[in-house]
């Protein structure tokens, strides 16, 4: 069962737009779906939904909403994308990363899950990474997160389990961004990364030309895996 809601922000000065997946039964866990640049659109909502199948309370918020509430737009469309990254150029991440721990708040408080996951796409693994800093979310997971490697200094901050996917291929994250991640994080007890050869930022998209389906499969196999252990 699917529904668009509101969550207050922390600050109580708001309302954050979010599409709602709910499982069948009690959740095992909840799970936050950070969209892309692209927004809340067919593809998040996908995500979504597989993981309320899979027994999850699935949350995926509008990242957008002080810009414009609502924004969809389409990977493999040039203008659309150079919107994409208009948008993301504008946003203020640690707004953003207050957003997510209302939401985190939100599901423990009124949707009476205590486990609390996040899995997140492009900025929104950038958002993996900071949430796992900066909250006390249970586990995160990032995918082809961008510009890490600028944040590296905030890795001692991090105390629940964090993954990282990175394709080697990642054309927005250059081979020296992937081996400053590798060389901070390699040894860090809370985080795990999985490298994929010949693999480009998108590649777990689940509309568009950008997916590649066998690294897709092993990537969500590996991150249904690390929340089976962490929330349930």
């Amino acid at each position: 069962m699917a529904s668009n809601t509101e969550i207050p922000t922390l600050d109580g000065d708001g309302m954050i737009p979010a599409y709602v997946a709910r499982p069948e039964g009690t959740p095992r866990g909840a799970i936050i779906v950070q969209q892309e640049i692209f927004g809340v659109d067919a593809g998040i909502r996908k995500k979504a939904d597989g993981w309320a199948a899979k027994g999850y309370l699935a949350v995926a918020p509008d990242s957008f909403w002080r810009q414009r509430p609502g924004v969809e737009l389409d990977a493999d469309n040039p203008e659309e994308f150079q919107q994409a990254l208009d948008y993301m150029g504008k946003h203020d991440l640690d707004l953003g990363i207050r957003d997510i721990e209302a939401v985190i708040h939100w599901i423990r408080r009124e949707e009476h899950v205590p486990k609390v996951g996040l899995v997140g796409y492009c900025m929104g693994g950038l958002v993996a990474y900071m949430v796992a800093a900066r909250t006390d979310i249970d586990a995160s997971v990032g995918y082809y997160g961008v510009s890490i490697e600028k944040m590296l200094n905030e890795k001692h901050a991090i105390a629940r389990p964090l993954m990282l996917h990175i394709p080697a291929a990642d054309g927005f994250v250059p081979p020296d961004a992937q081996k400053a991640m590798h060389e901070a994080l390699d040894e860090h007890p809370r985080v795990t990364l999985h490298d994929y050869a010949g693999l480009d930022h998108g590649f777990a998209a689940e509309v568009g030309s950008r997916r590649d389906e066998a690294g897709a499969i092993l990537a969500d196999s590996r991150t249904e895996a690390f929340f089976a252990e962490h929330l349930g």
